[in-house]
């Protein structure tokens, strides 16, 4: 440790002769643990690999999501109301997991061998499901064409097998993401730079492995089988895992720091012992550990918001700084830096609460959005047919069209207009996505309404089965859904990412997956109440087991009020929020104007 420290100061006297160019000084060191050389690490050479097993992981995640809801009603048999609960269920453990392993990883274990380790349970996930379909005692029934009951111990190993795959994305999805920002040195101008070309180009990575999983593996699917697409999966994570340890020597690493939710409980302690002292007549007598002393991380201004946890850092006595530093125990004073890192994660609090709506929206994905598809004609041109979940590939082809509109077109613009680094405030870019959620389900709702008037008009024609309908009707709500997409979720990744304390950036990814993850118990949720209560009140619930009889429309104008309600009140907490901005080495919270945002 003492010859690393020799190291970065020797690297750091280096700086006025091009010592930051040879060197990356940002607490991160290289396999060996020394400090890493700026040329023969990070940036997109080690990105690269990481995307590539990124694009392997969504593969696999919505080669397995997007069809789920058919496996459950054509393979298990369960009702439409059943089988959207039970698909939300695990879509929602599946994002909610992530903030286990971006704890794990943040605090004890370090990203690369939290990565390593669940993308294993991972593929021993995707070896259960393939295991279940292949072996004779696990498959559903002796005979598939007759298989009205499948057998318990094929629906033990099929949910143990999706449960594996929920708790190897835990570890996989907040850290991989974020090891991947952390390749690029956001104190160099050119790598800050990349890094935030790097969220929109994880992204359209993220939506070719969407792509391919909800067209090729969803159309195995429906005209091979479940055990080749399983297969298929399996071996594409395996040899991908292999890809990502490759890449170990061009990586960049930082080495975890102990549970980085301590010092925050020793801010919230330490400000309750001295609620009683008055505030200093200025702030820069609280606590801090000065510059020269710093060894890692970054220091943060001082901001006026939450002044309580201030009194954190009030130096109860006039001694000098070192006794001081020598007598205080960390949770009777606290530097300017831990509070400030408090009230940021404080702040992202509401932001938190009013994204969920959007969260709950995309759920509509991959539940009823696929069930309508079920029931309408599905072939695009003559004699050529799709599998009904294969038209979720519109949402990704949005969203990859609004993340290189906005990358290649707005940004420039944008920056040029404004005068700024971003060009355009994260949450800004969050609420304008959120604007397409609510036009994605007022297009729902009237698409849905005309497939109704439809199938009433065929039914009392004499005609059952499918509707006429084509299945492309359902494209304007998915083009518009994925449009959102690539505003707000890239948005919430940069936003998560971005402004949390440095010592919580895979917890900071993992806080961005939850918003998918409540979204969908949030649905689970709603779908419950509105189910008691429109049957209580009409006699006839939204939900029944025949969508042609359901009220689909209903709920989602239901959706659609909601998500404007909520918009209001994220515009309100966005134009109040401070942002954590960098100013060279040293990072402001909201003190500065010209920080990023």
């Amino acid at each position: 440790m003492e010859q690393e420290m020799e190291r970065r100061e020797r690297g750091h006297g280096e700086e006025g002769e091009g010592g930051d160019e040879k060197w990356v000084h940002d607490s991160s060191v290289d396999y060996k643990g020394r400090v890493p050389p700026r040329a023969s690490t990070g940036v997109w050479k080690a990105a690269s690999f990481i995307i590539t097993i990124e694009l392997s992981e969504r593969l696999s995640y919505f080669g397995l999501a997007t069809d789920l809801f058919n496996y459950f009603s054509k393979v298990l048999h369960q009702d439409s109301k059943t089988a959207a609960k039970n698909v939300n269920y695990w879509i929602g453990v599946t994002t909610v997991m992530p903030l286990l392993g971006g704890f794990l990883a943040d605090a004890y274990t370090g990203q690369f061998y939290t990565v390593l380790l669940s993308s294993i349970i991972y593929v021993m996930g995707l070896s259960l499901l393939t295991m279940s379909q292949f072996i004779p005692r696990l498959k559903p029934c002796s005979n598939r064409k007759h298989c009205e009951h499948p057998r318990k111990v094929h629906e033990v190993v099929f949910f143990l097998g999706m449960y594996c795959v929920s708790l190897g994305t835990g570890g996989h999805k907040p850290c991989l993401e974020s090891f991947g920002a952390d390749q690029f040195d956001d104190n160099h101008p050119v790598e800050r730079k990349k890094k935030m070309s790097y969220f929109n180009w994880w992204n359209f990575a993220l939506c070719c492995g969407l792509l391919a999983g909800v067209t090729v593996i969803v159309y195995v699917d429906e005209y091979v089988g479940w055990g080749a697409s399983y297969l298929i999966l399996t071996s594409c994570m395996a040899f991908t895992i292999l890809t990502f340890y490759a890449g170990k020597r061009f990586y960049r690493y930082r080495l975890p720091e102990g549970s980085p939710l301590t010092p925050m409980l020793q801010v919230l302690v330490a400000a309750i012992a001295k609620r009683n002292l008055p505030y200093p007549s200025n702030p820069d007598l609280l606590y801090e550990v000065p510059k020269s002393h710093k060894s890692k991380g970054r220091l943060l201004c001082h901001t006026n918001k939450l002044r309580f946890l201030d009194k954190a850092a009030i130096i109860e006595d006039k001694e000098s700084l070192q006794s001081v530093e020598k007598k205080q125990s960390p949770w009777r004073l606290a530097t300017v830096t831990k509070v400030e890192e408090m009230k940021l994660v404080l702040n992202m609090i509401p932001i938190w609460f009013t994204t969920l709506t959007f969260g709950l929206c995309v759920a509509q994905a991959t539940t009823f959005f696929i069930k309508q598809s079920d029931t309408m004609n599905l072939e695009i041109i003559k004699d050529v047919s799709i599998p009904s979940a294969s038209i979720y590939s519109i949402s990704a082809v949005g969203m990859i069209i609004s993340v290189t509109i906005y990358e290649k077109i707005l940004v420039p613009l944008l920056r040029r207009a404004t005068g700024t680094e971003r060009g355009i405030k994260i949450l800004q870019r969050i609420g304008f996505g959120m604007i397409f959620s609510v036009l994605s389900m007022s297009t729902a709702a009237l698409v849905e309404r005309k497939r109704l008037r439809v199938a009433e008009e065929e039914l009392t024609g004499g005609k059952t089965g499918p509707v006429s309908m084509s299945v492309l009707w359902l494209a304007p709500q998915y083009l518009i859904l994925g449009f959102g997409d690539g505003f707000t979720l890239v948005g919430l990744q940069e936003y998560f990412y971005g402004q949390v304390p440095d010592s919580m950036r895979s917890l900071g990814i993992a806080f961005y997956l939850s918003v998918i993850g409540v979204g969908n118990f949030y649905s689970s949720l709603l779908i419950t109440v509105v189910d008691h209560a429109t049957e209580k009140s009409n006699g006839t619930s939204w939900f029944r087991k025949d969508l042609n009889k359901s009220r689909l429309d209903n709920f989602y104008w239901l959706l659609a009020a909601m998500s404007g309600l909520n918009l209001c009140v994220f515009v309100f907490l966005a134009k109040r929020y401070s942002y954590k901005s960098v100013e060279g080495r040293l990072v402001v919270a909201g003190c500065e104007e010209n920080g990023v945002s």
